[in-house]
């Protein structure tokens, strides 16, 4: 067995380093069409109105090495729900700039992950659902369900490692490599997980048509 594995680590990172060397090759000369810039997204979703709009601080943007950034926090009046939605959007990742997984982020930051899990969600104008990433974390008494999902022009990808495929597949088939990271954070209340899924998930529904405007297809 243990033959096996070395023999298949060898292979996966031969794979790996033919799939960079492709990458690398291919993306010379990406071309994105330019989008409207975050900072134009609509503060009326809906239901749903911009509560605050949160700066996001130079030291952070010069960590994060995005292109464009929005980080905001949004209300519904009716059902007294919040959720925060943070974007950050990625011209290219062949020079080093890259989404930082939020599994990373997160525990660096002092959150323990309390359980994780996949979830399919509806949204209008998808013939499928997407599938996205289901977070729950907590912080001292702070508790929080975290839905993130990387967004590129064709597809919406939960797994960092399917990604990586795609952002190899893409970069030689279209010569691009732009991505964006979304995140959509909601509160956890009276110890209900499941309640505050329901809230992240009717917010995805209602952000991610309007999102799609604002990235480049």
């Amino acid at each position: 067995m243990s033959w096996i594995r070395n023999k298949y680590v060898r292979i996966l990172t031969l794979v790996l380093a033919l799939q960079a060397t492709l990458f690398y090759a291919a993306s010379r000369g990406e071309s994105v069409p330019a989008g409207p810039p975050l900072d134009l997204f609509p503060a009326q979703l809906g239901n749903w109105r911009e509560v605050q709009n949160y700066p996001v601080e130079q030291e952070i943007r010069d960590q994060l090495k995005a292109d464009d950034l929005l980080n905001r926090l949004y209300g519904d009046a009716e059902s007294r729900a919040a959720a925060g939605l943070f974007v950050a959007y990625f011209k290219t990742q062949r020079t080093g700039q890259s989404p930082h997984s939020p599994k990373n982020c997160l525990p660096g930051t002092g959150w323990e992950r309390e359980a994780t899990g996949l979830l399919d969600v509806a949204v209008k104008g998808q013939a499928e659902p997407i599938r996205i990433n289901l977070f729950v974390v907590s912080h001292g008494d702070e508790k929080s369900v975290v839905l993130y999902w990387y967004q590129s022009p064709r597809r919406v990808i939960a797994s960092e490692f399917s990604a990586k495929f795609w952002l190899v597949m893409d970069s030689i088939r279209y010569h691009r490599s732009d991505t964006a990271l979304v995140r959509v954070t909601v509160r956890v209340a009276n110890n209900d997980a499941d309640a505050a899924t329901r809230i992240g998930v009717s917010f995805v529904g209602t952000v991610f048509p309007v999102l799609k405007g604002y990235l480049p297809a």
